[in-house]
């Protein structure tokens, strides 16, 4: 398969992964430019293995390239918004609103871990493999992500749900 036939087929889910993994449509959309320019340079030997794998193995870890530098210059603001609209809102919509916004305040491995297993539904093995670390690894990241989310995640749904604004 060439370079071109590759993007064609699998652009728009790594333009996905990288907005999963960064938590916003654009930075997504330039982080999976980014690593489709490098891999185009290198495609003769990417090609020559496992291209998906390899491919979003290098927008995880130019994800956590990004979060680690970018952490220490940046600060998440939470967008208030309207909240006549925030009432207005089904119930499903808040509650992935904010489970997001708590995704995104996650350390960046953990946020791949988490991406990686309940969106591109990938296993511990392949995870483990595209984070560069062991299954149990991955299984412990999972879990202390999961954690942070369920300790944060149910107060501010119920906070949401009964009116009140953040």
């Amino acid at each position: 398969m060439d370079f071109d036939d590759y993007v064609r087929a699998r652009g728009a889910a790594l333009v996905r992964l990288g907005r999963l993994l960064t938590g916003d449509r654009h930075r997504g959309e330039d982080l999976a430019q980014e690593v489709l320019a490098r891999a185009f340079v290198r495609w003769n030997r990417i090609s020559a293995v496992n291209p998906e794998a390899y491919v979003r193995r290098m927008l995880v870890n130019a994800a956590i390239t990004r979060w680690r530098r970018l952490s220490s210059r940046e600060s998440v603001v939470v967008d208030i918004g309207d909240s006549a609209s925030r009432m207005d809102l089904e119930s499903e919509v808040v509650e992935r609103d904010v489970l997001w916004r708590h995704v995104r305040q996650l350390p960046a491995k953990q946020r791949a871990a988490i991406v990686l297993r309940y969106y591109e539904d990938l296993d511990d093995v392949s995870i483990a493999g595209l984070l560069g670390c062991s299954t149990v690894t991955v299984r412990t990241q999972v879990k202390r992500a999961l954690a942070t989310l369920r300790g944060k995640v149910g107060a501010d749904v119920a906070l949401y749900t009964n009116g009140g604004t953040r």
